[in-house]
């Protein structure tokens, strides 16, 4: 049986990481095997990288830097992780991957997604998600959930118009990408959200199996 990669995608306080426990207890009860893990990160130098994405500063980073240290987080995650995660059949639930950059860098950041795109040839080369989960809630509501963690990081401390650029990127994403796109309602309660993503993961995997 062929490994699968799925994708949770989604702007903060949108719900994403806990789901992503949800279709693990689904793989579980198949006796699927399935690893976890996100990005930035992933790997020990991933981590570190990502540190440096998030964490807070009063040195800007430029634009530019901020996508080629994204890419090079994923090259190593691709390489050490998810590569051969998938070779050994093991399938993986990645919390964020490419369509996040599209999003933030593109979207939110306002960067042309000509180099974006071309980054993502050399460094996916022919592999892409088989599904994705996007999460969508109006902004306002996804940031008060986020603002009732922790302290918040370099990304969550942008304005909201950045916040709705982003949002409207992932939306686009999903228009151009319906065949992999699987668009849930995460502005409903826990329990409805819940609901909606096994039933997407039941669908997906009679399609599968």
């Amino acid at each position: 049986m062929k490994a699968r990669f799925i994708t949770f995608e989604g702007v903060e306080g949108a719900g994403k990481s806990t789901q992503v426990k949800t279709v693990a207890a689904c793989l579980s009860e198949r006796n699927i095997p399935y690893i976890l893990t996100r990005e930035p990160g992933g790997t020990k130098l991933s981590e570190t990288i990502r540190e440096l994405l998030i964490t807070p500063s009063d040195q800007p980073m430029a634009t530019l830097t901020e996508l080629l240290l994204m890419f090079a987080a994923r090259a190593q995650h691709l390489e050490e992780v998810i590569r051969p995660a998938l070779r050994e059949g093991t399938w993986v639930l990645c919390d964020r991957f490419t369509d996040a950059t599209y999003a933030y860098q593109g979207g939110g950041r306002e960067f042309t997604l000509v180099p974006i795109a071309t980054l993502e040839s050399l460094v996916h080369q022919d592999l892409q998600p088989d599904l994705t989960l996007l999460f969508d809630i109006p902004v306002e509501q996804g940031l008060a959930r986020a603002a009732k963690r922790a302290a918040l990081d370099r990304f969550e401390q942008q304005e909201i118009e950045f916040f709705e650029r982003v949002r409207t990127a992932y939306l686009a994403r999903q228009q151009q990408h319906p065949e992999r796109f699987r668009l849930i309602d995460a502005s409903q309660d826990m329990d409805q959200v819940t609901a909606a993503v096994q039933q997407q993961i039941s669908l997906a995997l009679k399609g599968w199996l």
